[in-house]
């Protein structure tokens, strides 16, 4: 998962606790898409309110690759005011960047934000390490 839908995940992570209930079909949409495992589903079944179920896979999406963050949002249906909420979110970080990151350095690269993003959206700079 990109830095920037971490930081997303995390600056919304009261709220999503708040208004996400993860019993049902958002665990197994993560499930059917191989974004959880087995024990993962169970390790959150486990937890004893919505609360922390939902905090648990907050701490575990992170960790799941790339495609963590956009399954997440489809696995929302039921909640499609939090699902415009995430994606808003995640907007308004791409454009919150620093200006030196929208130009091509000296000595770094132009890299896609990823898959999925749409064609035309900006390319963030990253530096080379020497």
């Amino acid at each position: 998962m990109e830095a920037r839908d971490k930081q997303v995940l995390r600056s919304l992570r009261l709220e999503l606790g708040a208004e996400v209930l993860v019993e049902g079909l958002v665990l197994q949409y993560l499930y059917q898409e191989g974004i959880l495992t087995e024990n993962h589903i169970q390790e959150i079944n486990a937890q004893t309110t919505g609360l922390r179920k939902t905090m648990l896979l907050l701490d575990i999406l992170p960790s799941r690759g790339p495609k963590a963050f956009d399954t997440f949002l489809d696995s929302l249906q039921e909640f499609p005011w939090v699902r415009e909420k995430l994606k808003k979110a995640r907007e308004e970080a791409m454009t919150d960047l620093p200006a030196g990151l929208e130009e091509k350095g000296r000595t770094g690269r132009r890299m896609g934000w990823g898959a999925g993003e749409e064609k035309g959206q900006k390319c963030q700079t990253v530096g080379t390490r020497t």
